[in-house]
């Protein structure tokens, strides 16, 4: 990267929105579902807005102030890939709610008519009565401006109160800065438990789960058609003379034949009314073919010899399966079938759950689950016809458990939060109600966790040149009571160290996602603990640059990690790395503070830890007995890709920042977390097994390796070893692809934690040994059938 790379400035280039263009458009006109061509019109012509927007320069997108004459902290409309619309979130027609305050204020119906009116007398009034009583929502930043311009009016501050109008003014026109009046749960009713879903949610999964049709078949077929079936197996042994299947050895008789008349028109009923199995209108089937020659006999006409032979054989092997009807073996097989038949249908039971939830708050989760997954009662007994006792079956209860309101280690613990990806969608809330705390103000502490809730909404925009997006402290808004914050340094600190020991403890082998980053960022600059916390940088637009914060985590690994098996596993010099930051001025009054990243001074970019990176990308580019891939050689993505996981081996990827300066100690401790991370490899390593796109598997079990290393270097030596031995263990009990895949790499960690090291090319002892790394342009050793050594993926 040259010097003058500061003052470079790239926007994004139209070809990736052309193409989203064209496949919504795609699926507007092909797609068999009303709901998803509809869905894609949507997008059409958001996506259309976007390529006029760039065409016509009123957008340029890779900015943080993308849209022309907007600045950065009106919330734009995004969509997929981080590309703004130029349509602002809090923009477009009025809504509802809108149009109804402006017949109850008696103004016109626009936004600037609404926006004056609330610098009346009457319009503070009624504002200073929303904070009073919390019952307003803000589902976009904007909405919580004039609240906050009420309260400082209300608080004597005209001055700060004057300044906020005079900066929203421009926009009063355009935008939406009133809340949205509710008849729910107030908004300061904020707790530290955490939901997934609300009940109103759960509500609506449940309503929309339809019957399931092979369930429903299959019920049909038990209750229904195999009844049906002995009774004609039944008819047609009578012709025997005995129970076997020598049939219509004799003439039926007039009273057989009426009797079969009344099967065949049961039969035509049957068939009107249960409609889900089709297997006795097949002529191959045995019930089938007994319909179809009692039909033939009964019309009078003789049964050729091949219907004959194939009655004959139908009756055999009914009777050979399953006993003649009325015998003990056949009564009981019947008799369990029916009871199966007989059990309630999930779609019922969800019915019955959709009841229970009728009667709670329907905007919040469930703190007691207990009543609402219990058996069907009396009572529902009565009212659906139900079996009372009737257990709910595991796929209702799942969506019911989703809704649990707790504290979100609870949440974890019990499978609700799934993965670190899930995890991040529910921070915010916590953040928003530790940051909300360090406000005195009771109404003020609401309004403010409103915000917060709301700015999280905010959709991330596509960025180049380094630039970063917008942070909550921006709004002119919530600027404008800054000063009303107390110190809530040590509730931060606090509430990270918590969701940091969490995120570790219950997702080890998955690197912290980029929506959870941003959430104990804000976390880490609260708590003013000098924490940097990066983010994992997207390859297909990185810009071979990395901002000071980098190489600020990489000196906190250092300080953790010198001297220890990851530093020696993956070839880091930390003491040089040090030096780096002296020399680029990261280091301030003798320790590594990450100051550029608070304040915003000092310079945007580190050309040291970037060329770094690059080296050691180049040294680990070719290793001997690589296959070859076409899918991933001379890919500059792939590259790119092997210059951020070199960024990230040298940070941990926030692993030391979290442990060294956040203070995380996650039990039962670092050798299980370790022996936790292999079993995510293994899982990962599995997937790569004849699979044509392998390369996905690899990085992410590469990333799950880097962890377990990680976590094994915090061990004694004497722990390490014992781990190693459990982890060579374990390998053995997955299938073999998967032991001889991972064979190179156990080999090589064994390796450097009994003294030994690596070849300049990542690998020892002839290839046998190696480096295991994610990211590579000329295909991975980990993609080659082990039992040819054919790569696979092209």
């Amino acid at each position: 990267m040259n010097d003058d790379a500061d003052q470079q400035h790239l926007t994004a280039a139209p070809g990736y929105a052309r193409g989203q263009l064209a496949k919504a458009f795609t699926t507007a006109l092909t797609h068999e579902d009303a709901d998803t061509r509809r869905r894609a019109e949507s997008r059409v012509t958001r996506w259309r807005a976007v390529l006029a927007g760039m065409s016509g320069g009123l957008l340029s997108i890779g900015s943080r102030t993308p849209v022309a004459g907007l600045p950065a902290w009106v919330t734009p409309e995004v969509v997929h890939g981080g590309f703004a619309t130029g349509t602002p979130s809090a923009g477009g027609p009025l809504q509802p709610y809108e149009t109804r305050l402006a017949e109850r204020f008696g103004v016109p119906a626009d936004r600037r008519a609404l926006f004056a009116h609330c610098l009346t007398d009457a319009g503070l009034a009624w504002l200073w009565g929303q904070l009073n009583s919390g019952r307003y929502e803000v589902s976009v930043p904007e909405e919580g401006a004039l609240l906050t311009m009420a309260w400082l009016v209300r608080h004597g501050e005209t001055a700060a109160a004057l300044d906020l109008v005079a900066e929203l003014e421009p926009f009063a026109d355009q935008l939406r800065f009133l809340p949205r009046p509710s008849t729910g749960r107030p908004a300061s009713d904020v707790t530290d438990a955490l939901y997934r879903r609300s009940v109103s949610d759960t509500v609506d999964r449940l309503v929309r789960r339809r019957p399931n049709a092979a369930v429903e078949t299959q019920r049909e077929a038990l209750a229904v058609w195999q009844p049906f079936g002995d009774e004609l197996l039944v008819h047609w042994l009578e012709t025997a003379g005995a129970e076997d299947a020598r049939v219509l050895e004799l003439a039926p008789d007039a009273d057989w034949l009426e009797r079969g008349s009344a099967l065949l028109s049961r039969y035509r009923q049957l068939a009107e009314e249960h409609t889900h199995c089709g297997k006795h209108r097949s002529p191959k089937e045995n019930l089938g073919i007994l319909r179809g020659a009692l039909e033939e006999t009964v019309a009078g006409r003789l049964l050729d010899a091949r219907r004959l032979g194939l009655l004959r054989h139908a009756v055999a092997s009914m009777v050979r399966r399953r006993g003649v009807p009325g015998s003990a073996p056949h009564t009981e097989l019947r008799r369990v079938q029916r009871a199966q038949a007989a059990l309630p249908s999930h779609h019922a039971l969800a019915q019955v759950v959709v009841g229970r939830l009728a009667g709670l708050p329907q905007e919040s989760g469930i703190t007691d689950l207990t009543p609402v997954l219990a058996p069907v009662t009396g009572p529902e007994e009565r009212e659906t016809g139900l079996p009372a006792g009737a257990q709910l079956p595991p796929a209702v209860s799942r969506v019911v458990e989703d809704a649990l309101s707790a504290p979100v280690a609870t949440l974890v613990d019990r499978g609700v939060v799934p993965s670190a990806e899930v995890l991040a969608g529910l921070v915010p809330r916590l953040v928003a109600v530790a940051t909300a705390r360090s406000y005195d103000d009771p109404a003020l502490r609401t309004l403010m966790a409103a915000d917060y809730r709301a700015f999280r909404n905010r959709r991330s925009l596509l960025l180049l040149n380094l630039e970063r997006q917008v942070r909550i402290e921006e709004l002119p808004w919530v600027r404008a009571v800054a000063a009303q914050r107390g110190d809530g340094t040590a509730e931060a600190a606090l509430l990270l160290r918590q969701l940091g020991e969490l995120a570790v403890l219950g997702f080890p082998g998955t690197i912290l996602p980029n929506p959870l980053v941003r959430e104990l960022g804000v976390l880490a600059r609260q708590s003013e603990l000098g924490a940097p916390l990066v983010e994992e940088l997207a390859a297909d637009i990185f810009m071979d640059a990395f901002g000071p914060k980098f190489l600020v985590a990489a000196g906190i690994a250092g300080e953790l990690l010198a001297g220890s098996l990851y530093e020696r596993y993956y070839g880091i010099d930390y003491a040089a790395i040090r030096d780096l930051a002296i020399a680029e001025g990261t280091v301030h009054a003798g320790e590594l503070t990450g100051r550029s990243d608070k304040s915003g001074a000092g310079p945007r970019t580190s050309p040291g830890f970037a060329r770094l990176c690059a080296e050691r990308a180049a040294a680990a580019s070719s290793a001997p007995g690589r296959s070859k891939s076409s899918s991933s050689s001379g890919s500059w993505v792939a590259a790119n890709g092997k210059v951020i996981e070199q960024s990230q081996i040298l940070t941990t990827h926030n692993l030391a920042t979290l442990v060294h300066r956040v203070g995380i100690t996650p039990e039962p401790g670092w050798a299980d977390l370790a022996r936790r991370c292999f079993g995510t490899v293994c899982r990962l390593t599995a997937r790569v097994h004849r699979n044509p796109w392998p390369y996905s598997a690899i990085k992410d079990a590469a990333y799950a390796w880097r962890q377990l290393v990680f976590h094994l270097s915090l061990c004694p030596p004497a722990e390490q070893r014992r781990v190693l031995d459990d982890l060579e263990a374990e390998a053995a009990r997955h299938p073999a692809h998967v032991l001889i895949r991972l064979g190179p790499a156990l080999a090589g960690l064994r390796l450097v934690a009994d003294g030994g090291a690596f070849g300049a090319d990542g690998t020892a002892d002839g290839g046998r040994t190696r480096r295991l790394l994610g990211w590579t342009t000329d295909g991975h050793w980990l993609a080659s059938d082990p039992t040819t050594g054919a790569p696979h993926g092209s």
